[in-house]
């Protein structure tokens, strides 16, 4: 049977995401994509997911504060706020390929103290809470322990393909680009990549993956500024993280010079 942490919220936050995973497999190929100012992409569907989070979230713990993609991206300014990508994936799932997720993150004085990430065409939902431990469909998640499945994969987004020609001597290991920053960073948690390197993720692409990889035992740490703790009331909307995680410390550093041209 499936169990998931204590707490009074947790089976309305799940009513939740299940509503809005819901809707976004209906939407799936059915819905065109407009461009944003910073050149993204965006649905209604996102805008949904979206404003249907934050009424969500407003009612089940009407204290926190918000910061999410669509909505506002300045830092909560009270203890507990969330940060929130609805669909992080967009043009995946704009142009048909059903690879996108749903990214929340619980934060308390401004570091990640639950996560969920829930990726609706697989249906499967990762939950996450400090010190506690992570589960994938309700059964709890063991740490990778370094590669697994034979594993010589490292996944990057489209902006770090520059480094793979800056460092001297070959990359060790076959890349994967998901299009889906949570996703790319979530398969170090899972062994199916050895690493992970995003040149330009946002607040609201780490903040849930941050602490699944931290309560697996990965190494997950900035090449630049550091996303936490969050300064209050901080405008985080155009902040990047540049950030490099791994399945374990030696295979850190290992691929860290590639991570480290992410920056120079």
């Amino acid at each position: 049977m499936a169990t998931y942490p204590n707490g009074a919220h947790w089976p309305a936050l799940h009513a939740l995401v299940d509503r809005v995973a819901e809707r976004q497999r209906a939407d799936f190929g059915q819905i065109a994509s407009t461009v944003k100012p910073d050149g993204s992409l965006v649905t209604d569907c996102d805008r949904w997911s979206d404003a249907t989070i934050a009424a969500g979230l407003a009612e089940i713990l009407p204290g926190d504060g918000l910061l999410s993609e669509e909505g506002c991206t300045d830092a909560p300014t009270q203890r507990h706020g969330w940060i929130v990508d609805p669909l992080d994936g967009t043009t995946n799932f704009s142009v048909g390929l059903p690879i996108w997720a749903i990214s929340m993150a619980r934060l308390q004085d401004g570091q990640p103290l639950e996560a969920i990430i829930d990726v609706p065409p697989l249906r499967e939902r990762y939950v996450a809470v400090r010190g506690q431990g992570v589960w994938r469909n309700g059964e709890p998640l063991q740490p990778p322990g370094g590669p697994r499945h034979r594993c010589n994969c490292a996944s990057i987004c489209t902006r770090s393909l520059p480094v793979l020609q800056k460092v001297p001597g070959r990359f060790p290991a076959k890349t994967l680009m998901l299009g889906v920053a949570s996703l790319n960073l979530l398969g170090v948690g899972l062994g199916t990549m050895l690493a992970a390197l995003e040149a330009t993720p946002k607040i609201w692409d780490l903040a849930a993956v941050w602490l699944i990889l931290e309560e697996l035992g990965c190494v997950i740490r900035p090449l630049a500024d550091h996303p936490f703790p969050m300064t209050p009331g901080a405008p985080l909307g155009e902040a990047s993280y540049p950030l490099m995680a791994a399945c374990d410390e030696e295979h850190y550093q290992r691929f860290l010079p590639w991570g480290q041209a992410l920056v120079s």
